[in-house]
């Protein structure tokens, strides 16, 4: 992310442009980076899920919390939500492109978790004790 400190009150557009695309940043990455957003991104993954199947892949999810994550990531351009005029309504969520490259980022966290539980552990005891 790109962060700088300006002087002066009269900005280049470049300038702008770089202030406007931090600020743009920051505001997805408060988006996205919380639990429910990345299990979620988890749990579509290369499938179409309907709101009761996704929410039956993610333990402890609420209705509210789902309904909440899914609006935000659709606003985001994260997930794609397709609504089937059928009686009740057939509401499906797909990940876009840029929500299976956001996809590609988790998976890496979760490899790194994976590989890195152990220390991880180690050092939460070391500093509890």
């Amino acid at each position: 992310m790109v962060t700088k400190q300006f002087k002066g009150s009269s900005k280049s557009k470049d300038e702008a442009d770089l202030t406007r695309a931090d600020s743009l940043a920051r505001e997805i990455f408060s988006d996205v980076a919380n639990k429910w957003a990345f299990l979620i991104i988890e749990a579509v993954g290369d499938r179409t899920l309907r709101f009761t199947e996704l929410r039956d892949e993610i333990e402890g999810i609420s209705h509210k919390m789902l309904t909440q994550n899914l609006r935000m990531l659709e606003r985001n351009g994260l997930v794609e939500r397709c609504v089937h005029p059928t009686v009740p309504p057939r509401v499906e969520y797909t990940l876009t492109e840029p929500g299976r490259a956001l996809r590609a980022t988790v998976a890496g966290m979760c490899d790194w978790t994976h590989q890195y539980l152990g220390h991880i552990e180690t050092a939460r005891r070391r500093f509890d004790d």
